[in-house]
């Protein structure tokens, strides 16, 4: 079991250091905080972009729920297609001209 040091030895150990020691146990510290926070801030932010997308997942099921069938009839895919198509080259051709 490691053994609990405090604050006040860490402070008198660092201080029997050499200054340029100090100043990489310093340096060594700031790095470890640093990619402590990024990791911390990495794993926030994918919970915080996965309950964005569950929302909007659960918003479009709403909008997907209140929307009535509202077809007629027979519907002729191929058909639509084509008509699509032509109306999208008339549309390429008049911005063409």
């Amino acid at each position: 079991m490691r053994e609990v040091i405090t604050l006040e030895q860490v402070e008198k150990l660092a201080d029997q250091l050499p200054t340029i020691q100090q100043l990489k146990l310093v340096a060594r510290i700031c790095e470890q905080l640093t990619a402590k926070s990024t990791i911390e801030d990495i794993e926030s932010n994918k919970e915080k972009l996965k309950q964005r997308k569950l929302q909007l997942v659960e918003s479009l099921l709403d909008e997907v729920d209140s929307l009535e069938d509202d077809s007629q009839g027979e519907f002729d895919a191929v058909e639509d297609l084509h008509l699509l198509r032509k109306e999208r080259v008339k549309q390429i051709c008049q911005n063409d001209a």
